[in-house]
């Protein structure tokens, strides 16, 4: 009777190819642990963009693909916050300038395809990573090893498994971590856009009845749109021929950078969110949207995913340099606790903020608009929100 052939064993398995998933194994692997990126290839170009802030930069930088990136992005060094809700309580205008904490840009916007491509090669070409165009189908997490089966038959082992696969994370899945799902009557309406005027490096966010309406600086003269609208004025957007909707997306923006012109095909999405009730399981750990999901407002998805590889490989590699069981029970749960809070206080700040404009009751409405008002007027808190924003429990710390 032939023997089954030994699973190929590694450090580290991850599933999924997105930017979570690629940037972990990169990260790891740099570190000397074996790495393998399981996950099939893109299906569609992503015309989408993610704005990164400066300590997600900092961990591009670490993992030297930053070079790689930095001709294609767009520095962000403003970022406008108007009330056009219409309603009783409307704030005044809130301008965040990356200056006024003695910063060069607060971060940098880039296309998802750029991103995309830059990580494949890297990916590619990092020693001590392997990477397959596999999906997984299942997953048993013994005591000793995660062991994981594909699509095509092959069979993986790993001290860790990292689930990177988004929303329906079949690792998830199989350990049984629970998760809080919730909708929104919005879905987003997403393009680039060229325009007549330059957008100074400064993004501009209209808050509206349906919800924010942004624009992010690309380089040149393009910028990136998110358009939350309701179901119905997401199809009625999408229904418009491209001259007409350039014109009504124009209207919308006030005319502030000009007449518009579509730069890509418009794509919509159903707003969503999600949090795991665990962020680790046995031999499992859970980061970017396979624990977390909410809405595109502040730029925190992606860096929030990439904090948590960056507290991920703190753990594994302290643990890794002491020679412990990177795997652990104990190891995992330094993760998480470290995680959690972060996780948590983002998803309910961007729940929070989204739904505020939603509302029609007063006094919330009254609420949103004088934190808007006291953030335009007094300077202390202003400084403490932008660097809040920018990292967890810096705005808090003291500055001179």
């Amino acid at each position: 009777m032939a023997r089954k052939p030994k699973p190929a064993q590694f450090d580290i398995a991850i599933a999924g190819g997105g930017p979570s998933g690629r940037i972990a194994a990169l990260t790891l692997a740099q570190q000397g642990l074996s790495c393998i990126v399981i996950a099939p290839k893109a299906s569609r170009a992503d015309g989408r963009t993610t704005a990164l802030w400066q300590k997600s930069v900092d961990l591009l930088r670490d993992i030297g693909i930053w070079a790689d990136i930095e001709g294609n992005a767009a520095p962000l060094k403003r970022m406008r916050m108007i009330d056009a809700t219409g309603r009783l309580f409307r704030a005044p205008e809130v301008v965040f300038d990356s200056a006024e904490l003695g910063l060069e840009e607060f971060g940098f916007n880039i296309l998802n395809s750029d991103l995309n491509a830059v990580l494949e090669k890297s990916c590619e070409a990092q020693a001590g990573l392997a990477v397959i165009d596999d999906s997984v189908v299942d997953v048993d997490f013994g005591a000793d090893l995660a062991t994981l089966k594909t699509a095509s038959g092959k069979t993986i082992a790993a001290k860790l498994a990292v689930a990177a696969d988004g929303r329906h994370s079949r690792l998830r899945e199989a350990a049984d971590i629970e998760v809080r799902r919730w909708s929104y009557p919005q879905e987003a309406v997403v393009l680039n856009l060229e325009h007549r005027l330059p957008h100074q490096n400064s993004s501009t966010e209209f808050h509206t009845p349906t919800g924010p309406f942004t624009l992010v600086p690309l380089p040149g003269r393009q910028s990136s749109l998110v358009c939350v609208e309701t179901p119905e004025g997401a199809a009625a957007l999408l229904a418009l021929e491209p001259q007409k909707l350039a014109l009504e997306l124009e209207r919308r923006a006030h005319s502030i950078l000009g007449a518009f012109s579509l730069a890509s095909q418009p794509q919509s999405f159903p707003l969503s969110g999600l949090g795991a009730k665990k962020l680790v399981g046995p031999r499992l750990a859970l980061i970017g949207e396979t624990a977390h999901v909410f809405p595109p407002i502040g730029a925190q998805g992606l860096n929030l995913s990439l904090r948590d590889i960056f507290d991920l490989a703190a753990v594994l590699l302290a643990a890794d340099r002491t020679h412990a069981d990177i795997g652990s029970t104990s190891v995992l749960a330094s993760y998480e606790r470290k995680r959690l809070g972060d996780v948590q206080s983002r998803t309910n700040a961007v729940d929070l903020l989204n739904r505020s404009l939603l509302t029609g009751f007063l006094p919330v409405q009254l609420a949103r608009s004088a934190g808007m008002y006291l953030a335009g007027k007094v300077g202390p808190l202003r400084r403490m929100l932008m660097r809040e924003g920018l990292a967890p429990g810096s705005g808090f710390q003291l500055h001179k």
